[in-house]
């Protein structure tokens, strides 16, 4: 997976970046809930500890968003896209890389993922599925 990394042009699939608002942080340290174990629940029951402050469908989010980061080759940067546009592991795994770039992008409203990214992701994909 290191050659992915290193492909001309890619979106970095591996990076990491923040996921959570400031607020969402706080709560969440409150609650005790390191980020990495966010999948460890379902989004009502986390939505519930937090009294609502975050909703149902920021912590079905933010559980996918966890989930999905955790395939091997890709960081939290990619999964809060790839999140973002509903998608959750199974189909981040199993389906068309061409259309979620695609999907990626029209939700961005410009060109984040370029063909270089579809084929290294497309890559990763394959190493998932063996």
């Amino acid at each position: 997976m290191g050659e992915v990394r290193t492909m001309r042009g890619v979106f970095p699939l591996h990076e990491d970046r923040d996921f959570v608002s400031e607020s969402e942080w706080v709560i969440l340290k409150l609650l005790c809930r390191p980020l990495d174990t966010l999948d460890e629940t379902d989004a009502v029951t986390l939505s519930a500890a937090s009294g609502g402050q975050i909703s149902i469908e920021r912590c079905d989010e933010l559980i996918r968003l966890v989930r999905i980061s955790k395939l091997p080759g890709l960081g939290s940067w990619m999964a809060r896209l790839l999140a973002e546009i509903g998608l959750d592991v199974a189909q981040v795994r199993d389906g068309d890389a061409a259309v979620m770039m695609a999907a990626i992008n029209r939700r961005a409203g410009y060109p984040i993922c370029n063909e270089a990214t579809t084929r290294a992701f497309m890559r990763l994909q394959e190493n998932w599925r063996r």
